[in-house]
């Protein structure tokens, strides 16, 4: 099978990942948030008439493509660069599995977005992270200025 080494078995991937998620080590949140952007991303192609190979795809292909599983369970839930508060652990999840399918759907050049999606949400969590706290803090004091 072709692709790089680790990335072929989407089963496998999700082994190591319940191994990460019981040792605590992996967030269960992202996984799942990941694999649940790149279905509704896929769907949302899906709806649109036209357009290349990658929007046809049923949105159940682009979950086991490539090295989606690999990505999210390996990559995106490193504990230092991701985001660190839960509601931003779910904000940061999805958005990896949408960029990835609009890496892949707008670049049939480039059909692996996974990586270069981790990349940019991971420029972008602490950005995530102070605006959920924010919003925190406002809730919060609105709840006690009563």
């Amino acid at each position: 099978m072709p692709g790089s080494i680790g990335e072929t078995s989407t089963l496998m991937c999700l082994i190591g990942g319940l191994i990460l998620i019981m040792t605590g080590v992996g967030s269960w949140k992202i996984i799942f948030s990941v694999f649940l952007g790149t279905y509704v991303m896929g769907f949302v192609f899906n709806m649109i008439p036209g357009g290349n190979a990658f929007m046809m795809m049923p949105a159940h292909y682009h979950l086991v493509i490539g090295g989606l599983a690999f990505g999210a369970v390996f990559m995106a839930t490193d504990p230092v660069t991701a985001t660190q508060t839960e509601t931003g652990k779910w904000i940061y999840g999805f958005l990896i599995g949408a960029l990835s399918v609009l890496i892949r759907v707008f670049n049939p050049a480039y059909p692996e977005g996974v990586m270069l999606a981790i990349l940019l949400m991971n420029v972008f969590a602490p950005l995530i992270d102070y605006y959920v706290v924010n919003a925190n803090k406002k809730r919060r004091l609105k709840r006690a200025t009563v």
